[in-house]
Order: structure tokens, then C-alpha cells, then sequence
């Protein structure tokens, strides 16, 4: 399950993620400009956003190998294809 919660509605927007599986949890906090919303995913609301992020992330490692924090596009330097999949996941 993956929990997303809006902390700071700022430029940059600022989201609380929990993610738990089987018997336990990961938090991490996460940072998304307005200006990365409008490049990656501009029709869909930033929170579904940073969720669909989050579920592309668990496709390609556990949750314990994700930053605690960290501002979205960061996710494109350690996968040169997000910006082109993260569509699918929305």
C-alpha cells in the first residue's frame, strides 16, 4: 500500500509517502516543483503523480533501497527511462 499525504502546498509541493508491505513500512519525505508537475504530468493531480512514481519505483527495487527524501525528477538519474514509463503508471 502506498500512502501519500500533501505536507506543503509550496513551490516545491512537499509529500509525506508510506509504503507497507507484508509486516512492515517505509516514510519518505519527497519534493516536486510545479515546474517538474507541468513537465511530467500536467493533467493529473500531483499527489497521483508522486503515488504512480513511487509504484514505478517498486517495480525496480524494494522500498528499503529508496531515498527517505528526495525531489522527484532525482528518480530519472537513477532511471534514464522514468519520464518516458511514468505515463503507464498514471
Amino acid at each position: 500500500m502506498i500512502e501519500v499525504k500533501q505536507l506543503d502546498d509550496g513551490d516545491p509541493m512537499v509529500f509525506e509517502v508510506r509504503v507497507e508491505e507484508a509486516n512492515s513500512a517505509s516514510q519518505h519525505e519527497v519534493k516536486l516543483s510545479r515546474e517538474d508537475h507541468e513537465r511530467l504530468a500536467p493533467a493529473v493531480e500531483p499527489d497521483h503523480l508522486v503515488e504512480a512514481s513511487f509504484r514505478f519505483l517498486l517495480d525496480r527495487e524494494p522500498k528499503e533501497q529508496i531515498l527517505s527524501a528526495f525531489e522527484l525528477p532525482v528518480i530519472e538519474r537513477y532511471f534514464g527511462a522514468y519520464e518516458d514509463e511514468i505515463p503507464r503508471y498514471l
